[in-house]
């Protein structure tokens, strides 16, 4: 077997993992399940490169550190607000739920009270770094099921540290009564607490003033100050993750936060390269080869019941079948901070290398296999629609048209930015708009003169149904959804609708099926906001000519 030195080392492995993540974007899978493969390939199991390298898992922690540190300054407790009670409501639900059952269903296979544990605390929380990224490509961050499943992230994101705190507080052997322990932690906590508000009141706001001048200083102070934040709360016994936790937040209400997170985010993909090749040159097959049947069940339990719990709390909530599925589907995967907890867990004797090797290929089970349900996850729906119609509880939400509110001259469909501002402009000219939207933050913000905001999908059939078909002249979609466009667009021909059937899209192609399917109007945004640019840099320009060509020099 070659040996290599570190400097050498690195080189390969960075080579290797450089074609992994292309084969992997070639195969629509996320990194990480690309690098965890790396890390099999260079650790024992396969060349045997990596067995403990101390650079590997100092750059590791480093990783971590600077994930947790840009967990806390994108903190956004704002959004929790904006979609109401649901993301906190949903979010602690499916924590305690999630976390219940799985350790129900690991002491079901024997395991020990300690590592079942383990077991349902990693099973619960899903990957933001993947989730927000697959959402993104999708252009569903800004929907409703976007909004409320970044929400449900963030309460997970806050309950994953509070964990990690207590791990690593109690986890540490002590002669002390647990009374006494548990008055150490508190004291130490609030100690803690203490200092990082004095930072962020009287020291940080100076400091970041003069650091600020210089973009590669602030970098680099960031960096610093995560780090060192890490290394003093880990001398006190917490994690290092926490330390860098708090270092985000106490940045997190500075004017310098988005600057920090753009320029940060590549480091931190750089260094968590190196924690995931570790944890998959610690993956052992021949313990995991053993447990093949946990793995499948807790797989399975992940990309079904995890979604189906998220789906019950909502149907308890009131929000639509359609609405519950889209939320639940994309958290249907465990998260990199699982695999942090069970090497949290490892390093303090709480867990065995089998245990987490069991975490391990979940992840990589359920991570590869919610990469390819976030993007279908509408076309699943509609195959599935028909059995979950019995989750549906909206009925609640909707009424009844008055008289008056029935005599309208369009309906519309969606009322995000585009809609709403075509609701503003079509009421203005005075016209009498039917807005339909399965938002109630939406329907509450948009009822005024001349709008009436009513609750409802544009897949449910039954609820097209009971529209003014027949009055209004127009129907207008401005829901970016294809399938649902489509879904609309198909049950308008079904009832013989006789008026004007007008559609968006975001993509070119999905413009030309729209007007195959029978829409009359199609608007492309993107495409009428290129045009109206273009117009106003043409005034502009010429505007500019002939004030030069009026003041200029006379020949």
């Amino acid at each position: 077997m070659v040996q290599l030195h570190d400097f050498a080392l690195i080189a390969v492995i960075l080579s290797i993992a450089a074609l992994a993540g292309l084969i992997a974007t070639k195969l629509r899978q996320p990194m990480i399940v690309a690098f965890i493969g790396v890390g099999i390939v260079v650790g024992p199991t396969g060349a045997g490169w990596v067995v403990t390298n101390d650079t590997i898992e100092l750059l590791a922690r480093l990783g971590i550190a600077i994930l947790l540190f840009l967990v806390g300054l994108r903190l956004d407790m704002n959004l929790i607000r904006t979609t109401g009670p649901v993301a906190l409501i949903t979010g602690i639900g499916q924590v305690v739920a999630t976390a219940v059952l799985g350790f129900l269903l690991a002491l079901g296979f024997g395991t020990s009270a300690v590592a079942a544990l383990y077991i349902g605390l990693a099973v619960t929380f899903s990957s933001t770094i993947i989730i927000v990224k697959l959402l993104s490509d999708t252009r569903e961050i800004e929907q409703l099921h976007g909004r409320i499943a970044v929400g449900i992230l963030i309460v997970q994101d806050l309950v994953v540290v509070i964990v990690m705190i207590a791990i690593n507080a109690f986890g540490q052997e002590t002669d002390d009564s647990m009374a006494v322990a548990v008055a150490l932690v508190f004291v130490k906590g609030i100690a803690l607490l203490a200092g990082v508000g004095i930072l962020m009141r009287f020291i940080l706001p100076w400091l970041l003033h003069h650091v600020a001048r210089s973009q590669e200083l602030l970098v680099l102070f960031a960096v610093a100050y995560a780090i060192a934040a890490a290394a003093v709360t880990e001398s006190l016994g917490f994690s290092s993750e926490v330390g860098a936790f708090l270092a985000g937040i106490s940045l997190a209400a500075t004017p310098y936060r988005d600057a920090l997170g753009a320029r940060l985010v590549s480091l931190r993909d750089f260094l968590l390269l190196f924690f995931f090749l570790d944890l998959g040159a610690g993956l052992d097959f021949a313990d995991a080869s053993g447990h093949i049947i946990e793995v499948v069940v807790f797989s399975l339990f992940v990309l079904i019941a995890k979604p189906l719990i998220i789906m019950l709390l909502m149907t308890v909530q009131r929000y639509p079948p359609q609405v519950s599925f889209m939320t639940g589907v994309p958290l249907g995967q465990i998260s990199e901070f699982s695999l942090i907890l069970a090497a949290i867990g490892v390093g303090l004797g709480h867990i065995t290398n089998t245990t987490s090797s069991l975490i391990t290929m979940v992840a990589l089970i359920t991570i590869g296999g919610s990469a390819y349900l976030i993007p279908f996850s509408h076309r699943l729906y509609q195959r599935l629609e028909r059995f979950l119609g019995v989750l549906d509880r909206t009925s609640a939400r909707s009424r009844e048209l008055t008289e008056s509110e029935r005599d309208v001259d369009a309906i519309l469909y969606g009322l995000g930015r585009f809609g709403r501002h075509i609701a503003d402009q079509c009421s203005s000219g005075g016209r009498r708009i039917l807005a339909v939207d399965f938002d109630p933050h939406r329907l509450a913000s948009n009822a005024r003169p001349g709008i009436t905001a009513v609750y409802g999908s544009a897949t449910d059939i039954h609820f097209l149904e009971s529209l003014p078909l027949a009055r209004a002249s127009f129907i207008i979609s401005t829901i970016p959804a294809m399938d649902a466009n489509l879904t609309l667009l198909h049950a308008l021909k079904h009832h013989r609708y006789q008026g004007h059937i007008v559609m968006t899209a975001h993509h070119p192609h999905d413009a030309e099926r729209l007007r195959a399917a029978g829409a009359d109007t199609v608007l492309e945004p993107f495409s009428l906001a290129a045009e109206a640019t273009t117009e106003v840099l043409d005034r502009l320009i010429g505007d500019d000519h002939d004030h030069g060509r009026d003041n200029g020099p006379v020949r």
